[in-house]
């Protein structure tokens, strides 16, 4: 699998440790929480057991995806990055020509993207669409709601 994830240096420590917690406290509290509901009797019976081995699942599932994506973490260094096309971690400020809203946007790899936090997939409609563009420039985002016009205003 070669689909890279892109993240900053800080994120990617940021990741590390969550993934180290997970491993080690979230794993003791969990194991703790499956003895003490097999304690309560009748496994067959059991619902605070069959919860808990399903939260064991979740868990286990979470540190397995935080893994994979780490193996194919690649770091970027902003300060490398283009400041006069939009590129991967640029923050734009766009203003929708239709509603004459302006937003801000900041371009992440697919598992970072988080719209209430600003934070817009590059392979989006959106994303795409910024990709490679200048300050000044109109897009052109095609969405399911249909064609969506911005001017970038700015890009950071």
């Amino acid at each position: 699998m070669a689909n890279f994830v892109y993240l900053t240096r800080e994120r990617l420590l940021e990741l590390e440790k969550e993934l180290n917690e997970l491993k080690t406290k979230g794993r003791k509290e969990m194991a703790e929480r499956i003895a003490e509901a097999r304690s309560y009797g009748d496994l067959s019976e059991n619902a605070e057991y069959d919860a808990a081995k399903d939260a064991q699942g979740l868990l286990e599932l979470k540190i397995s995806k935080l893994e994979e994506m780490l193996s194919r973490a690649r770091i970027i260094d902003k300060s490398k990055l283009p400041t006069d096309e939009v590129a991967i971690l640029s923050t734009v400020t766009v203003k929708n020509l239709k509603t004459n809203k302006i937003a801000k946007y900041t371009l992440v790899s697919p598992e970072e993207a988080d719209l209430k936090a600003g934070k817009i997939s590059l392979t989006s409609p959106v994303g795409k669409a910024f990709m490679g563009r200048k300050k000044g420039e109109i897009v052109e985002a095609n969405v399911p709601a249909g064609i969506i016009k911005f001017e970038i205003l700015e890009i950071e």
